[in-house]
């Protein structure tokens, strides 16, 4: 489907009369057609030769049937780009298996061969390519103060990263004009959410990497029904390329080509466009995720009022039948899949996943916060899931998924850190994420620790019935957590909305594998949203607070964290399926029951409201929730020194006020 010498009936490109379609790339295709320029996001290089956009053949689809505005965007960036051809993907399982097939052929993929395992592929990536570049994640607006708070002078903001649209337009005229050449432009119609929904948003996705579309095939819907759904709507410009045309003398890593030295990521959000270059890992190049869905998604949330969060949605139904929902932000790789799939281990309850990644969160006309998962697919961090960690994550993942940087095992199984006793490797030599042979014992890893696998929601054994419910799901709960090995308990609840807000903006957590970071400093991740905010954090708090208003039904908001140890290092709690002790008692506080007890840091469950008779280990409940005074003065002066380097003048005042009153409860512990 997707080969160079596809013998499907080959198209040219139309010469439609084309209207103004506002595009960061719009201005080097007028100069390219000596056309008057739309744009002064980018400038052209003056040296630029390549076939004309009548040459370049549609191979897939045809562009007169497509909508203007949708028209245009494609022959804009296909005349900058220079494609050797233009493929309008239509979503379908025909097409999927093509593309896969031909991916196949050319190496970029291959099919696991165990016999538990149907229609799943790996893929190596190059070793520079393995995770999210924040550093080269940009952005841009006019005012620099729109995108990123002012800090205190010599202070790097750590918030976000701004550029202004000049430097970003040059940045992009260095490197979109002929990317493309000698590959194929997939164009890709996406919805961010439930077709039909009122919170969806819609966007086209241009790529050069067939990977990214198998990729998007499975994270979102796609294809021809996004097409028609849209009509003359507006979408989400998005423009992604490896950044390697063809022919090239750069040497290709596992059949995956990058250009690590020029990666870029940028956001414009006064054009709804994003443009990535250089990197075909999916946090960079599934344009829909972190891009569209959290960093765009945010502040378009912010426009129309809504949230757009780092959240997975959980339904839980208690043992008499009652059913809420909870929403929970975790940094990645903090166990956001591991709870949105849990198996719970009392009795009588059940867990049923609607998103385990993002959330957007809009009031209903009754003042009740409604979300959606905008999400099709899981992208979970592999190693450390297993079927003691996350049985229904791994049951979701043995068909029609895509693993990324796993090892192998000789007879055809994915394989990673965390699966020793499912998948027993003593004495076998495996073909660790690099291609090399491994065996137990080697000083590296098998699997790289940000190594992923991406399955469909719609195979999930515990999907929600409502997970693709239109009005989405109302929520109940807000819990925040990270990874905090000291000092802070195991859950604790706010004392209003405020204080809730407050909570999530000074979350700190351990540093994961999921960016660059890979160290064990503890961060500053307010609302786990550090990598993805849109805009400036002070207007984000604002935001946040403005929801506390009349006629508001709003959640209660907690705090949970499940990694505290003890003075021997080890965990104080189980955590996995054990954690629904912890919902259990978020459950009892949203039916108002008392069962919580005031402490300086917000209200703590009362002695024997978390039910731990029947745990295999015992647990040492008073070292779990002991707040240390001296731990949580400097806690207090961390996130003063924070809002101080980071938010000088963009704070919201009631942040100030809750941090005083946050001061004063401690000293008086």
């Amino acid at each position: 489907m997707s080969s160079e010498s596809d013998t499907e009936e080959v198209r040219r490109a139309p010469d439609v009369s084309r209207k103004a379609s506002i595009s960061a790339v719009s201005h080097i295709a007028r100069r390219l057609s000596k056309l008057q320029a739309r744009s002064s996001v980018v400038q052209p290089k003056n040296d630029l030769k390549g076939q004309s956009i009548q040459e370049i053949p549609v191979v897939r689809g045809r562009l007169e049937d497509l909508r203007p505005k949708v028209q245009s965007y494609i022959l804009d960036c296909a005349q900058v780009c220079q494609p050797d051809k233009i493929f309008i993907c239509d979503g379908t399982n025909e097409e999927e298996r093509s593309l896969i097939s031909e991916m196949e052929k050319q190496g970029h993929i291959k099919r696991l061969t165990h016999p538990s395992l149907t229609n799943c592929w790996l893929a190596r990536t190059d070793s520079a390519d393995v995770a999210r570049v924040e550093r080269l994640t940009f952005i841009s607006t006019t005012n620099e103060r729109d995108t990123v708070a002012k800090t205190r002078p010599g202070v790097h903001g750590i918030l976000g990263n701004w550029m202004s649209p000049s430097n970003l337009s040059r940045e992009l005229n260095e490197r979109f004009p002929g990317c493309m050449k000698g590959r194929t432009m997939y164009v890709i119609a996406y919805s961010m959410g439930p077709l039909g929904s009122p919170l969806s948003k819609f966007g086209i996705e241009l790529t050069d990497s067939p990977y990214v579309v198998a990729s998007m095939q499975i994270m979102t819907r796609m294809g021809t029904k996004v097409l028609e759904a849209l009509g003359d709507g507006d979408f989400v410009k998005s423009l992604h390329s490896v950044g390697v045309p063809l022919p090239t003398t750069r040497k290709i890593v596992n059949g995956w080509p990058c250009n690590p030295e020029k990666v870029i990521i940028a956001h414009i959000p006064e054009k709804n466009e994003i443009c990535s270059f250089g990197s075909g890992y999916g946090g960079n190049s599934l344009l829909g995720k972190k891009c569209l869905a959290l960093r765009i998604g945010s502040i378009i949330g912010q426009r129309e009022g809504w949230l757009a969060e780092h959240m997975l949605i959980l339904g839980v139904t208690n043992p008499t039948g009652k059913k809420i929902y909870v929403t929970a932000a975790f940094p990645s790789a903090c166990g956001k899949t591991n709870l949105a799939m849990m198996v719970p281990t009392l009795p009588g309850y059940k867990f049923e996943c609607v998103g385990d990644d993002i959330a957007w969160l809009k009031p209903d006309a009754d003042g009740v916060l409604r979300a959606i998962n905008p999400e099709a697919g899981f992208f979970g961090v592999a190693p450390g899931t297993s079927m003691q960690s996350n049985p229904n994550a791994m049951k979701t993942m043995m068909s029609n998924s895509m693993f990324t940087n796993v090892a192998e095992t000789p007879d055809g199984c994915f394989w990673w850190e965390g699966l020793e006793k499912d998948i027993p490797i003593e004495g076998k030599i495996l073909t660790d994420w690099k291609g090399n042979p491994w065996k137990l014992g080697d000083k590296t890893t098998a699997a790289h620790p940000n190594s992923r696998f991406t399955a469909p929601v719609a195979q999930c054994p515990v999907k929600d019935p409502l997970w693709e419910d239109p009005k989405g799901v109302p929520i109940s709960a807000i819990i925040f957590g990270g990874r905090r090995p000291e000092g802070v308990p195991l859950v604790y609840e706010a004392f209003n909305w405020q204080h809730g807000v407050f909570i999530g903006s000074a979350m700190r957590s351990e540093a994961t594998a999921a960016a660059e970071d890979r160290g064990k400093t503890i961060l500053h991740d307010p609302m786990a949203m550090r990598p993805f905010f849109g805009y400036n954090f002070g207007h984000y708090l604002e935001h946040w607070l403005s929801f506390d208003r009349s006629g508001m039904q709003l959640p209660k908001i907690f705090h949970v964290n499940w990694f505290r140890k003890g003075e021997n290092g080890k965990l104080l709690w189980p955590g996995f399926g054990e954690n629904c002790r912890v919902l259990d008692w978020i459950f009892q506080r949203v039916e108002g029951k008392d069962v919580a007890v005031e402490s300086p840091i917000g209200y703590l469950p009362k002695p024997g409201s978390i039910k731990v008779d029947d745990l295999d280990e015992p647990v040492n409940m008073d070292e779990l929730f002991r707040i240390p005074k001296d731990f949580w003065m400097e806690e207090a002066e961390a996130i003063g020194r924070f809002y101080n380097d980071q938010l000088p003048e963009d704070l919201p005042e009631k942040m100030q006020t809750q941090l005083v009153n946050l001061k004063k409860r401690v000293r008086d512990l």
